[in-house]
């Protein structure tokens, strides 16, 4: 990987030196359909012809081009044919001598990938059939084409394939099948970057429809829409409803930023084994196709769908027509679509409630990265490409959200569209940096966004915010006031107050439920801020800072509210109030403020009356987090025991075939243990046993299977039986999990042969076998890894791909050993001070985890002294 690295200098450099006319590339992916041959002798390859025309600002001097291919077949320069042994090295293309005006042509093999970065081949278990699919974010276009590979060369692209009989290709712009030679040809794509690109081919099931939009000018917009998915999935897809969100964010986008949809056609993938949620490609989105339900799933799934939708529509303007220069900006393109998708969300579609699943679920992962010692500000610094793709992370995505939606609060929301329709005016098909947004926000809201950008873009860390509540001897408010800490102790945090626009609520109880009563905005600029408008009013049984969750910040409570919440929680009768005090209680256990059996009980007693099913699926994991990492050993039996039997209970509870339902029986799932709870599962999958209402289909079957598996009751028959009955490409990555969770050192030794020291495996089944392998409740059976692990993770991260290397190093990560496993990452990172950056970040990440979660269970294990 070292090899295959860019740095921000080189990039720079190449960058006042280059500028990219167009691209001409042209593949033949004719060899997909071919057997793969005997791995020594070498990954099946494609042909990938290319040729760049630019300009060079220095003439004579000398540059690059990127390229990884296992071979070049013939390189030319300004029709001076180069000896490709002479200037390619395996990642990159020497260019000496320069011209003014330059045309360079590449003909080279370049390899399918297995791995999900660059052209990935997958062969469907069902029928055998094949299908290509490109994914390039943040450099991986050079697995497939020769290139210029950063952002800010952007150029037009003109893409031509030659595809097997039979099959369907598309690419960025309109294309079609040429009948005289059988070449699929595509128009050329207006100025975009090489990772935005795309290619998809295959026999794919494909959907069409049409948006069309009457413009101000009286012109009509006809957007074509297609859909499309592996054939085996076809009768599982639901086109009509992705047709539907997409055709509510096209007329919501269009309405807001008043610059029409700017990239022709609009095609959405739903691809296999892809590594990410989605990426923006213009014209050809592509997606990961669980996306597409094969069994009964509940809202919340659907509302993921829908937010990821939008995000990727976001991007179309944010990120797509006006791009960073380079991805220490990563934050102008992602944190923007993370925003709009929840905002166009709520103000589009049938997901009204977006905002209390952004403030449970999207900033619960914002905290986590913002807490960690690899924390970094949202406009970060990175140094090159593996800094890049670490930084596609909470950060990057949830906290610059929050960061905007805290943006357009101060700045107001029609300033903050007007700055956005200026933006893009202005830089279409350009390269920005953080100034160039902040200088159209300043025009449009009268701000001085510096200190603003200074205090929420460039620094590190989180805020907590406590409210301190004084009352006179009738009961009413004399004073309150906000204490705002400067970071909670987060690294890189220490001493940085950021100005927050919060609103306070105070809640009362009124016929069985905690409602507010009254509530006041007020801008918290120090370490403590009274607010005025609340003095007088009754004593408050809770107080909520930040209630409508205006900012990003973590909430604490006085003691009073505290004791609320402990009896009463269940009570709020608003729901994103309710998941608000959720995240706070979380966050609480994660900063060892709060015992985890505590909030193991807090989920017993008030989970089953949680009505958003997205929260309540947060809460879900949350406790199996407590449970898992957070609680003391001592005590781990008898959790697990309680909620075992809590989820049993309201499962039964539940209404039949309903959301609710189906959420508390996957739950079940991972907390069933005792011999009873197993036998259960059994009976639910063989028939034998029955609950009122529950559809144990394909994926809930598997989902039974797992701990099954795990438990030693399902042994490898009874998992063959089951691929046999699900032999698919889903049922495949079940089976794989399924058959490395079985408690058996022969079985754990194989599947870390399989991972650590083989390559055998594509993407989806490196993380199959991976979550299969780390289970919980086999802590002694995983032991002797943990020293394998530490000797293995830098000669993985050197041979595998930085995606392969970042599932290992994070998954295998030995974290149920405990302190041991802690002193062996210090050991380590003490004596790698030189390995890769973004490797030791991982690992230094992971060993945060750990470090707090002793830090907890000690916080437990004195609740019960």
């Amino acid at each position: 990987m070292p090899g295959e690295n860019l740095s921000r200098d080189e990039a720079r450099e190449r960058a006042e030196l280059l500028s990219v006319d167009g691209y001409e590339v042209a593949l033949d992916v004719t060899s997909a359909t071919t057997a793969a041959g005997d791995a020594a002798e070498g990954p099946l390859t494609f042909r990938s012809v290319t040729t760049i025309r630019f300009r060079c600002a220095r003439p004579g001097a000398d540059s690059f081009a990127d390229l990884i291919a296992p071979s070049v077949t013939a390189v030319s320069l300004n029709g001076r044919a180069l000896d490709p042994a002479g200037v390619f090295d395996g990642a990159r293309i020497a260019l000496d001598g320069l011209a003014a005006e330059n045309v360079l042509v590449v003909d080279a093999q370049c390899a399918y990938s297995r791995t999900g970065e660059g052209l990935h081949r997958f062969i469907d278990p069902e029928d055998g059939e094949v299908y290509l699919y490109t994914q390039y974010e943040p450099a991986d276009a050079r697995r497939v084409f020769a290139n210029f590979e950063q952002p800010d060369l952007k150029a037009p692209f003109r893409f031509e394939v030659t595809a097997p009989e039979g099959w369907t290709v598309w690419s960025n712009g309109a294309g079609e099948r040429d009948a005289a030679d059988g070449v699929w040809r595509f128009a050329e794509t207006r100025p975009i970057s090489t990772y935005i690109t795309a290619v998809v081919a295959g026999p794919y099931h494909y959907e069409t429809d049409l948006y069309t939009r009457t413009l101000d000018d009286g012109t009509v917009l006809e957007i074509p829409l297609g859909a499309m998915c592996r054939k085996g999935l076809a009768r599982h897809f639901d086109a009509d409803d992705v047709f539907l969100v997409t055709k509510q964010g096209l007329d919501f986008f269009h309405d807001r930023f008043d610059y029409p949809y700017p990239f022709g056609k609009y095609d959405q993938a739903f691809v296999p084994e892809y590594n990410i949620g989605a990426m923006e490609n213009p014209g050809c989105v592509t997606f990961r196709e669980e996306f597409i339900f094969r069994g009964k799933v509940t809202r919340a799934a659907y509302e993921r769908r829908a937010n990821v939708i939008l995000h990727e529509m976001a991007h179309m303007w944010f990120g797509d027509l006006v791009t960073m220069v380079w991805w220490d900006d990563l934050w102008l393109k992602e944190s923007f679509a993370d925003f709009m998708g929840s905002y166009a969300m709520v103000g589009a579609t049938r997901f009204t409630n977006g905002w209390t699943t952004f403030a449970n679920n999207r900033k619960a992962w914002a905290y986590r990265a913002d807490q960690m010692p690899s924390t970094h500000p949202v406009t970060a610094d990175i140094r090159d490409l593996e800094d890049a793709k670490l930084n596609f992370d909470g950060i990057t995505y949830a906290k610059g959200a929050s960061v905007l939606k805290q943006l357009v609060a101060y700045v107001g929301e029609d300033a903050f569209l007007e700055g956005a329709r200026r933006y893009f005016k202005r830089h279409a098909y350009g390269n920005t940096r953080l100034a160039d947004l902040l200088s159209v926000l300043e025009e449009v809201s009268g701000r001085d966004m510096t200190a603003w950008s200074r205090a929420w873009l460039q620094t590190a860390g989180v805020n907590s915010l406590t409210p301190v509540v004084t009352h006179d001897a009738g009961g009413r408010i004399t004073e309150l006031a906000v204490v705002q800490d400067p970071g909670n102790g987060t690294p890189g945090a220490a001493g940085v107050l950021r100005p927050h626009r919060i609103a306070v609520g105070l809640y009362r109880h009124e016929d069985g439920e905690l409602v507010r009563y009254a509530s006041a905005e007020a801008d918290v600029t120090g370490a403590r801020t009274v607010v005025p408008r609340l003095a007088g009013e009754e004593r408050p049984a809770l107080v909520l800072v930040n209630d409508e969750d205006l900012t990003y910040c973590k909430i604490r409570f006085d003691e009073a509210s505290l004791e609320t919440l402990r009896s009463h929680l269940g009570d709020v009768n608003d729901p994103l109030a309710r998941a608000l005090c959720w995240s706070a209680l979380w966050n609480l256990t994660r900063d060892a403020l709060m015992p985890a059996r505590d909030f193991v009980d807090l989920v017993l007693r008030f989970a089953g009356r949680e009505t958003d099913i997205g929260v309540l699926q947060m809460l879900h994991a949350w406790a199996r987090i407590a449970l898992v990492h957070y609680a003391a050993p001592e005590w781990r039996a008898e959790g697990g025991r309680l909620l075992a039997q809590g989820a049993l209970r309201e499962l039964r509870l539940a209404e039949p075939g309903g959301q609710h339902q189906l959420t508390w029986a996957r739950f079940f799932a991972t907390v069933a243990e005792s011999e009873s709870d197993l036998q259960l599962l059994s009976g639910l999958l063989d028939g034998t046993a029955k609950i009122d209402g529950l559809d144990v289909d394909q994926e809930l079957r598997w989902a039974f299977l797992e701990p099954l598996a795990a438990h030693g009751v399902a042994d490898a028959n009874v998992l063959d039986a089951e691929l046999a009955r699900d032999d698919t490409a889903s049922g495949t990555r079940h089976h794989v999990r399924c058959l490395a969770a079985r408690p058996s050192a022969e079985v754990k030794d194989r599947a870390w042969a399989r991972v650590v020291e083989s390559d055998e495996l594509s993407n989806a089944l490196v993380e199959a076998t991976i979550s299969g392998f780390a289970q919980s409740g086999q802590r002694e059976l995983l032991a002797p890894y943990a020293p394998r692990y530490f000797e293995a993770v830098e000669r993985v991260w050197s041979e595998r791909s930085i995606q392969i290397g970042m599932s290992i190093v994070s998954g295998l990560f030995p974290a149920f050993q405990g302190e041991s496993a802690k002193v062996a990452a210090e050991r380590w990172l003490a004596e790698h001070a030189d390995a890769a950056p973004a490797l030791r970040r991982l690992v230094l990440e992971a060993h945060d985890d750990l470090s707090r979660a002793l830090r907890a269970r000690a916080r437990d294990a004195s609740r019960q002294a």
